[in-house]
């Protein structure tokens, strides 16, 4: 079954709760490290190919954009910040090593060809027509007008496929028309916590906010393929290497604050990674091993 990645937004309601419920003497107090346990079992290292399945109709300007993230996971050839400095956090993990990815086959589902409704049995399904080999991770993207089983509470899920071999897929939808204030935050106004401003978008609400949760599950899949890797919590609803510092992005951040970004001189969009072909990213905190701490790029 797959291991869900709990929506960045639920999560940041949770926090930013305990957060306004706690006096300032409590809060200021110093917080004990985070930890999250490694339950000895396998992670995803070497070369480990992407298959992508698009499911409804994307834009090409929206593929492009989510296929030079991916290009950007281990290209030494863009400037500081990088999208690979931050992956290169998911090498430190016991149990794992280095990894390159690779880029697979883009599979196009256009005519939705099991309708724009989807329960999880149908998002396996769509998974499997990525093929089947070992150590590759297939990922369904649905468009904005399909809606999937438990999504706004959720905005993406990753798990493992055990026939006719082991794998991982993860799923992620785009929000953009159907709860951009939980799955696409900071660049969408929240429906519930501060009110503040949305920051600008580097590439739009929509696809940013896939970006965002696209590094959750991979950087879940790839430290807890599956769900016996490293995670917080119960198994059914774990704290995974993202997971576990939802809504930090920079320095500084709290709940209802994303921390300090950089920001485009040009369109005002806010971010803290660069990517191939001169792209600008905003991803999020990452758990550091090394340290027992979230990480931020700036």
């Amino acid at each position: 079954m797959a291991t869900a990645s709990r929506s960045c937004f639920l999560l940041f309601l949770i926090a930013f709760s305990a957060f306004a419920a706690e006096p300032i003497s409590a809060v200021l107090v110093k917080q004990q490290p985070l930890v999250l346990k490694y339950h000895k079992g396998p992670l995803l290292k070497g070369n480990v190919l992407i298959n992508l399945i698009w499911y409804g109709k994307f834009t090409p300007a929206e593929r492009s954009v989510i296929v030079d993230f991916l290009s950007s996971l281990n290209s030494a050839r863009t400037a500081a910040p990088s999208v690979a400095a931050w992956w290169q956090t998911t090498e430190k993990y016991k149990g794992g090593g280095a990894t390159k990815v690779v880029l697979g086959k883009q599979i196009l589902d256009e005519n939705y060809s099991l309708g724009k409704s989807l329960t999880n049995s149908q998002l396996v399904y769509l998974a499997a027509k990525g093929g089947h080999a070992a150590g590759a991770i297939n990922v369904v993207l649905t468009a904005k007008d399909v809606y999937v089983a438990g999504f706004c509470s959720r905005c993406g899920t990753h798990g493992s496929i055990t026939r006719p071999v082991r794998m991982a897929y993860a799923w992620v939808g785009n929000s953009e028309s159907q709860c951009p204030g939980q799955c696409a935050w900071p660049f969408h106004q929240p429906i519930y916590g501060p009110q503040t401003r949305p920051l600008v978008a580097p590439n739009g609400v929509g696809v940013d906010g896939m970006i965002i949760n696209l590094a959750t599950v991979l950087a879940g899949a790839f430290t807890n393929p599956y769900n016996s890797g490293y995670f917080q919590g119960p198994a059914t609803a774990p704290l995974e290497a993202v997971s576990a510092c939802t809504g930090m992005f920079g320095s500084g951040s709290y709940p209802g604050y994303p921390g300090k970004l950089l920001v485009d001189k040009t369109t005002g969009a806010s971010f803290n990674a660069y990517g191939v072909s001169n792209r600008k990213f905003c991803l999020p905190a990452i758990w550091d091993p090394e340290t027992s701490a979230c990480s931020t790029l700036v």
